[in-house]
């Protein structure tokens, strides 16, 4: 069995208006379209519900449920906030760096650009609470085929240990500048 790609992510949403206006007009991606039923089609709970759909580029969907019978959303108390989020591509470090300063102009706060070696991030939320990262892609084809060398090694090094394996440190010491 192989899988051909993503077909869509769905999160859930405090509410799809402001969701869409989020994602369509401050992110700059397209709404492609929404479902609302007063039933579950998979387990024919009566449950009513929006999903929304929105384009995040190149065959990628980002949907969200919009469920008002539902207990308000909440996150996982044991998993930090860090962890779990949505990262989406940008061109460019200058494309970065102009959307960091637009998100903050629309009076978010963003953390960033942080240096992971191969890439660089900012980091923001949604209206929703949902963490979001943009990042831009750096460092050499030689770099990434250094990293991926050692990713089986690391694994099983972490699945013995459940300690941070140093074959890739150099991502994060600054070796990619020198």
């Amino acid at each position: 069995m192989k899988v051909k790609q993503i077909h869509h992510v769905a999160y859930r949403c405090k509410d799809a208006k402001q969701t869409v206006e989020f994602y369509r007009d401050l992110l700059g991606m397209d709404y492609l379209l929404a479902f609302a039923e007063n039933e579950v089609p998979s387990t024919k709970e009566p449950d009513p519900y929006m999903h929304v759909f929105m384009d995040a580029g190149q065959g990628n969907v980002l949907a969200f449920f919009e469920l008002p019978n539902s207990p308000q959303m909440g996150k996982d108390p044991n998993t930090p906030e860090w962890v779990q989020h949505i990262a989406f591509a940008m061109e460019s470090m200058e494309e970065l760096l102009d959307a960091k300063q637009q998100l903050q102009e629309a009076g978010l706060d963003v953390l960033g650009p942080v240096d992971h070696g191969l890439f660089d991030s900012i980091y923001f939320f949604d209206p929703n609470g949902h963490r979001l990262e943009f990042a831009v892609d750096k460092g050499s084809d030689t770099d990434r085929a250094r990293a991926q060398a050692v990713a089986d090694e690391m694994l099983e090094e972490w699945s013995r240990t459940k300690r941070a394996p140093r074959q890739a440190a150099w991502l994060h010491e600054d070796e990619l500048n020198q």
